[in-house]
């Protein structure tokens, strides 16, 4: 191996480095990088005492089509940044390390501003905290990877950053992602329909009664190395809830607009500190395009014949489009927007589908519905993710035909799942939180096993009703799923619901008024909007067996299998099941994948009164009678008027 090091760079990092490495191997100074690299240079260092993101996008594109590995080091804000070590060809350059790096931190709007400034400009030529104790300390720790390096030992720079505090020298390594955006050197492929098609492969289960492809003993070994880290971090925070019943963990997922909390909600701290890991990754992959490049925008009356009819998966009224200020405009079909390719079920070909749908930056100003999460899930493998994103469509849709048609479900007795976990869990929840459970079959014509549980409080103060829904399979699995969200609402919100009671009460007496998430589950902890749930609440209802009521059969050891079987209840129900593989590169590289689920017909999940969607679902008013609620459909001014109780 030649025994060159080329530095770039002037001022004391470059000066101090130098002089170590002179003691070992040859080394070239440079003041620029315009000027040639040595043809027997093993190594590049990019050096400076301060942070000039325009030195180093330049040396990653020029660097990047030759053959020599390049490492910088700088002095950010106080901060000594020591990598990463970027070899040419390979992704995960000094601008993706430096995002990571900004997003991670509490002003990252801020920190983005001025690094695009100072590309733009002419960079800082030192930083105040660069004093020649911490700059050569920094030159030591430098030189002790170049060495590693140049004898062919593996560096702790690969895809990694030190981080040195310049006032105390304490310093830290730390793991960062390439970002599959970044301008060096993401390369995403285009979105073409051949991408698209979906030919399902076996997916074995774990075990006989699970329902996941890959188990957390196995996923946990990435999970928190890969994923979660305070300095560099794609999810940047971890808190213990120590308040709930059970063992909740959010973790932080950082964004430009801020931070968002995604939560793990498990029987243990550590399977739900991994639970909200996944959390975050899935949202973070359904939130804008990563892992593909939309390429096409056009109007629907051009690509009608290969996509999707947008108002088929309900709109607003007119009357909302109306409304001042409404954030959304009607759908017009002449008007140019991005699409990207699912997978029509249906169909079993390629079929174009609104951005706007698949993804849920609400759009708004140039959306046409308020679209969610809303059949968003992630999973060990592409059939996994897909089967649990129809039961999340399933257990919304249950949950909010259920209210909207005030179906009076049949009352389930918890006993009868002879499940001893579930029946502890409920004990647990009676004893800690306060609130008995109240669980309903809200199976719908699809016959996957749905439920709505309903935590009512027996103490005198805090949330009156916390409503929440499952779906699965597995009934008793879709009940303790419902019981580890109510959960999480359970004595954590109680403040927030004294403090607001004023606004809650407006609420009770103006519908408009519920526009946020939270106020749907804040109105309904009144005990003064009970009287609006006694049609679920009503205690004349007799009793039902779990085996009374559920009457799914299923024994496969592949998952596949149970997917094959859901989809050919759909395809019966003349219910398309359409795909959108939202995967990004970041969990792609440990097996995973994302992906977005539509069901046109069925019921999308809303928050705000004023967003409700439900122009052209004529679902709602004809199962209630296929299911022998009602003696003949409804009428749309039948429908209940007001906000659902989903928080």
């Amino acid at each position: 191996m030649n025994s060159t090091v080329t530095i770039f760079g002037e001022g004391l990092l470059s000066k101090y480095t130098s002089e170590i490495l002179l003691n070992k191997y040859k080394v070239v100074q440079q003041k620029d990088l315009e000027s040639p690299v040595s043809e027997d240079t093993s190594l590049i260092l990019i050096l400076d005492d301060a942070w000039n993101p325009k030195i180093y996008e330049k040396a990653d594109e020029k660097l990047r089509i030759g053959t020599v590995p390049w490492l910088r080091a700088c002095v950010s804000f106080g901060e000594g940044v020591i990598g990463p070590l970027v070899h040419p060809g390979q992704k995960g350059c000094i601008k993706c390390a430096d995002f990571r790096r900004l997003m991670a931190g509490r002003e990252r709007r801020e920190m983005l501003e001025i690094d695009y400034q100072l590309v733009e400009g002419d960079g800082v030529s030192d930083d105040v905290w660069g004093t020649r104790t911490g700059l050569l300390q920094m030159a030591y720790l430098i030189s002790a990877e170049v060495e590693k390096f140049m004898n062919g030992k593996e560096t702790r720079l690969e895809e990694r950053i030190f981080l040195l505090n310049m006032k105390t020298l304490k310093s830290s390594n730390h793991f960062f992602l390439p970002n599959p955006l970044c301008p060096i050197c993401g390369e995403l492929e285009d979105d073409t329909s051949d991408s698209a098609i979906i030919s399902l492969e076996p997916s074995m289960k774990v075990s006989p009664t699970s329902y996941r492809s890959r188990s957390m003993d196995e996923l946990k070994k990435v999970l928190v190395n890969d994923y979660l880290g305070q300095k560099t971090g794609f999810l940047n925070g971890k808190a213990f809830d120590l308040t709930t019943p059970f063992a909740d963990v959010v973790v932080n997922l950082p964004l430009l607009q801020g931070d968002e909390g995604t939560a793990g909600r498990t029987l243990s701290y550590e399977s739900s500190e991994l639970t909200a890991i996944l959390e975050g990754l899935e949202r973070y992959c359904g939130l804008t395009p990563r892992g593909k490049k939309t390429v096409v925008h056009d109007s629907y009356n051009n690509v009608k014949d290969y996509a999707i009819n947008p108002e088929i998966v309900g709109t607003h009224s007119n009357e909302q489009y109306a409304l001042p200020r409404f954030p959304f405009k009607k759908f017009n079909p002449k008007r140019k927007i991005d699409w990207v390719w699912g997978y029509s079920f249906m169909k079993e070909e390629p079929i174009l589908v609104p951005e706007l749908l698949s993804y849920y930056s609400l759009g708004c100003g140039h959306g046409f519905v308020y679209e969610t999460s809303n059949g968003c899930a992630l999973g060990g493998s592409l059939e996994e993710a897909i089967f649990y994103g129809i039961l999340e469509i399933v257990e919304r849709d249950s949950f909010l035909m259920t209210w909207y048609a005030q179906l009076p479900l049949p009352r389930l007795d918890p006993k009868s799942a002879k499940d001893q976990e579930l029946d502890l869990m409920i004990e647990r929840m009676r004893l800690v939180g306060g609130y008995d459970l109240h669980l309903f079959n809200s199976t719908m014509e699809n016959g996957i096993p749905s439920i709505v549980a309903i935590a009512k409080n027996r103490k005198e103060h805090g949330l009156n009703l916390i409503c929440a829904a499952g779906a699965h399979l597995d009934p008793v699995r879709a009940v303790k799923s419902a019981v580890h969200e109510l959960a999480g609402m359970m004595l954590t919100l109680d403040k927030k619901f004294e403090e607001n009671y004023a606004k809650n009460m407006k609420m009770l007496l103006d519908n408009n008024l519920v526009k946020q998430m939270d106020d749907h589950g804040m109105l309904y902890g009144l005990r003064q909007a009970e009287e609006r749930l006694k049609f679920l609440l009503d205690d004349n209802r007799p009793l039902k067996t779990f085996e009374e009521e559920f009457k799914w059969d299923t024994n496969h050891l592949d998952l596949t299998n149970d997917l094959k079987d859901i989809l050919q209840v759909f395809k019966q129900l003349n219910l398309d099941v359409i795909v959108v593989d939202q995967t990004t590169p970041e969990i792609k590289r440990n097996g995973l994948s994302c992906v977005k689920v539509l069901i046109p017909g069925m019921l999308p999940m809303t928050f705000g009164n004023h967003l409700k969607r439900l122009n052209g679902l004529d679902r709602v008013l004809k199962v209630p009678v296929k299911l022998g609620y009602t003696k003949k459909p409804l009428k749309p001014e039948q429908l209940n008027p007001y906000p659902h109780p989903f928080p």
